[in-house]
Order: structure tokens, then C-alpha cells, then sequence
């Protein structure tokens, strides 16, 4: 397994946002978590991206513990991610931002990242923009820039935090088509979203969260029939 979580717990306070969370995901996999607001699906990515420590359990990436590896480590190792609001260096044009990450996230030289970034660029569909201030881009160019950003640290394991919020429906058609080339490109996905239909439209196995706990768990169009999810995620009676 490429990722495995074993029994993650961490809470704030009262608050739980994980509660003995076992999870794996195979390389090449592409993942979807779902769940209601608040249900610790952005605490679970923050937990195995490293920007907050588990009271309890282990995170590995290919069998090795990283528990308590640092964020930028961890990048390094291979797991990249977006946020749910696109945050890009505005001054800065769109190579220049994936530059940015690649340099960082890779630990390498910039002539040595040059290439893959532009290779990234076509694959995001943002090499006509490579040159204009990120400050400058439409909503949905800013979405792209944020997976390429992520991509340009050259993960193994891609975590995309409801990267189709906000959208129109044609441009979330767009963005799917853009993720499902990165994923045939090789990378492991897994990715959180409410926009549910997208989500289906590329993952391979679905997890449902709630109150920390994972409650669902299995292929996508049996979780969704599930009654449990209908009720909790959907607000249908079971």
C-alpha cells in the first residue's frame, strides 16, 4: 500500500475529528471521501499531509512511518496537496508559481525542474497562461494552478480539497477531464468534495466521514445507495 492509516485519532478539545480511522490506499488508486460539513474530512488530509500530529496511531507511506516526519519532509517524500481556496504567489506568473513548488517541494535546482514543470503545464491545460500573473487568472484557471502547484512538488499521492467548489457546471466538467488525465498519468488521487457527481465520475472506491468516524467505505455507487449515507450525508430518511 502506498498510504495507510492506522488507527487515527485526534480531537480538539470536544471536538473529534478522527476517531481510530483506519484507511489504505493502493498506488495508482483514486480515492473519494465525502461527509457533512464538520464531519474531519480537511483535518484527516491536514493529519497525513503533516500540518497536525495524531493523538494516536500510525500514518506510513510505503510501509514506512511518518507519523512524526515534518509537513516539508513529507513533501518531499511524495505527498502534494491543494487547499480548498486557491492561494497562489499573485505577482508571480503561472510557471513561476509551479517553479516555486517544484524547487521547494522536490528539494532540487531550478534547471533541473524546468522541464517538468512546463510537462505539467500542458497537463493542467495552463501552458497558454504560463506567462501571465497568477494574480490575473478566472476562478477556475486558479483551480487548475492550485493542482498544478501540487503536482509540481512531484507527489506519488495527490490530495485535492474540493477543488470543484465554486464552479459552474461546464467548468466543473473541465476540471473532472483535468483530473482524469493526471490520474491516468499515474498519480494517486485522493480527493475530497462535496460536488458529488464529479467526484463519481473519477474515483474508484468512496469513503463516507462523520464526527471523525468513518462510517461507509466501499465502491462508489453502493455507498451511495447506502441508507446510513442517504441519511446522514443527504438528509433522507433511511
Amino acid at each position: 500500500m502506498l498510504l495507510e492509516l492506522q488507527g487515527i485519532s485526534k480531537s480538539f478539545g470536544s471536538v473529534v475529528v478522527a476517531d481510530k480511522i483506519d484507511l489504505s490506499v493502493a498506488a495508482g488508486e483514486a480515492l473519494g471521501i465525502i461527509g457533512p460539513n464538520g464531519a474531519g474530512k480537511t483535518s484527516l488530509f491536514n493529519l497525513i499531509a503533516g500540518g497536525i500530529s495524531p493523538a494516536a496511531g500510525k500514518i506510513l507511506l510505503d510501509g514506512k512511518d511518518i507519523t512524526r516526519v515534518p509537513t516539508h519532509r513529507r513533501c518531499v517524500a511524495g505527498i502534494g496537496r491543494s487547499y480548498q481556496i486557491p492561494q497562489p504567489f499573485e505577482n508571480l506568473t503561472v510557471f513561476e508559481n509551479l517553479l516555486a513548488g517544484a524547487v521547494y517541494g522536490r528539494d532540487q535546482n531550478e534547471r533541473d525542474v524546468i522541464d517538468a514543470c512546463g510537462r505539467i503545464l500542458d497537463l493542467t491545460h495552463l501552458l497558454p497562461r504560463a506567462n501571465v500573473p497568477a494574480g490575473r487568472l478566472t476562478l477556475l484557471e486558479r483551480k487548475r494552478l492550485e493542482m498544478a502547484r501540487a503536482l509540481a512538488t512531484g507527489p506519488r499521492l495527490l490530495l485535492l480539497d474540493e477543488i470543484a467548489g465554486g464552479l459552474t457546471e461546464g467548468e466543473c466538467s473541465e476540471l473532472v477531464e483535468t483530473i482524469r488525465g493526471i490520474h491516468a498519468d499515474g498519480t494517486t488521487i485522493v480527493w475530497i468534495e462535496h460536488v458529488v457527481h464529479a467526484l463519481l465520475a473519477i474515483v474508484e472506491r468512496l469513503v463516507v466521514l462523520n464526527f471523525g468516524r468513518k462510517i461507509a467505505e466501499g465502491h462508489p455507487r453502493t455507498v451511495m445507495n447506502s441508507p446510513e449515507v442517504r441519511q446522514i450525508y443527504m438528509g433522507i430518511d433511511a
